[in-house]
């Protein structure tokens, strides 16, 4: 037989030769030793895209900018590029050491958003804000395709809920952190910064947050590149006269266009109203309940934080014993009942008459409705290999477009057109909510019989090829 070549540490077998079979799977306890390292990065990553909503008032007095050139700043320079170019970055990641380039985009990002403190003008801050987008838009794609590679399908799920936790971590402590923003701006106007001098305390803030990410970039040099499974080299199929079961992305999106159209709407709604809440969120109680923006944000960062990290657990965690149990459209059916359970305590807290039951429903909601947070799961199931990375691309780019780009607008436009005033903002949430998460349920359930079949068909083919 002939031997294979070591890359980053993996052994991989040479084009062409006979397939002895996948290696065993990592151990445990290192396979969690990743997951860990990669929650970090991602929970320092959310900290670092939504930091600078944070401190709108601080930015727009020293840059005598706009609102609109500060929300420019927020979504388009940051979402535009992290969804555009996801896509290329995605295609680099399914053939090259996905390790190492998530190493590069940590440092990446990391000293972008540093460099946001030191931007002297408005468009030196719109460059750096992009270099973000453009960093962070390594990470998800490699991450999920990573983790593939590390844990079995039973076990999948919760491997990923758990790093999908540096979601609801990263948005709660940028929302706990932006609570005390304000006061220590006005407690310290300026910070004494060592070799350089003066600085404004607001700018220090993105010194901070983005000085971690080079201590995460040596955490994950520790992470091995994993062996890449379920992968057909086009040439051994070749080999074997299955030229045609490689067709292509394009074919394989064809192919699976029913199963992933209906993953890819459902999660772009539920999206819609999630980004679009914690957007408004703090807003909202502060036009309704006069509550000062601060104090809710504390509160709605703690919610964020702890429910929906255990709301993520525990949809992981039920996927898994589902998908064990023979249910393949597990995944579809968690996320169908994370809405079902989460959509009505969420749209009750739009119409509480006091803010203390509002938050309770808030609390009530939250660990339900990131139980959607398997349907990236979803998608590494019914993903080849060699497309996964460049799939959880298209992936984010459709619901993060749709999410990001779209729920605060849609929210802030029935506020504006259609109440005309601003402390309607409750109800545009309510309409918002009352439309997209139904709907987004029904298209999560036309999906069901489509990706059990995916999921069959794959598995007879891996039955077949092992």
């Amino acid at each position: 037989m002939l031997a294979g070549r070591i890359e980053n540490d993996v052994a991989v077998p040479p084009a062409g030769a006979p397939s002895a079979g996948s290696p065993p799977w990592p151990r445990p306890a290192y396979s969690w030793y990743v997951v860990g390292v990669l929650l970090l990065a991602y929970t320092l990553s959310f900290v670092d895209r939504m930091i600078l909503s944070l401190l709108v008032a601080p930015i727009r007095a020293a840059l005598d900018i706009s609102d609109t050139q500060v929300s420019l700043l927020i979504g388009l320079a940051f979402a535009l590029f992290y969804t555009l170019l996801g896509l290329p970055l995605a295609w680099i990641a399914d053939r090259h050491n996905r390790r190492n380039l998530i190493v590069a985009g940590i440092g990446f990002w990391s000293v972008m958003t540093t460099l946001c403190g030191f931007a002297g003008s408005y468009a030196t801050l719109f460059l750096v804000r992009m270099g973000v987008g453009v960093g962070e838009a390594t990470l998800s794609p490699a991450a999920f395709s990573i983790l593939s590679d590390y844990f079995p399908r039973d076990k999948l799920a919760r491997a990923i809920a758990v790093y999908s936790i540096g979601v609801p971590l990263g948005s709660g402590i940028a929302l706990i952190l932006g609570s005390f923003v304000v006061q220590a701006v006005l407690a310290a106007a300026m910070v004494d910064l060592p070799f350089y001098g003066p600085i404004e305390a607001w700018r220090m803030i993105f010194v901070w947050v983005g000085a971690p990410g080079l201590l995460i970039c040596l955490l994950m040099l520790t992470v091995r590149e994993p062996f890449r499974r379920d992968v057909k080299r086009v040439d051994e199929l070749a080999l074997a006269g299955e030229g045609e079961a490689a067709p292509g992305l394009l074919a394989h999106l064809k192919r699976q266009r029913v199963a992933l159209g209906a993953l890819f709407l459902g999660m772009s709604l539920i999206g819609l109203v999630m980004y679009g809440v914690i957007a408004w969120v703090p807003t909202f109680f502060a036009r309704t309940y006069g509550m000062e923006v601060s104090d809710a944000g504390l509160w709605f960062g703690v919610i964020m934080a702890i429910g929906g990290a255990a709301g993520l657990i525990a949809g992981g965690s039920l996927a898994d014993r589902l998908y064990a149990k023979g249910v393949a459209d597990s995944h579809l059916r968690v996320m169908r009942l994370s809405i079902l359970l989460g959509a009505p305590p969420l749209l009750a807290a739009a119409f509480m008459p006091s803010s203390t039951l509002a938050f309770v429903m808030l609390a009530c909601a939250f660990p339900m409705l990131t139980m959607h947070g398997v349907g990236t799961v979803a998608l590494q199931l019914i993903t080849p290999n060699q497309y996964r990375a460049r799939m959880t691309a298209l992936y984010f780019f459709i619901v993060n477009l749709t999410g990001l780009g779209f729920g605060p607008m849609v929210i802030a436009l029935l506020t504006d057109n259609l109440f005309q005033d601003d402390g309607a903002l409750r109800y545009s949430i309510a309409i918002v909510t009352a439309v997209a998460m139904p709907l987004a349920a029904i298209i999560l359930t036309f999906g069901f019989k489509a990706f059990a079949g995916e999921l069959t068909r794959i598995s007879t083919e891996e039955d077949r090829d092992g």
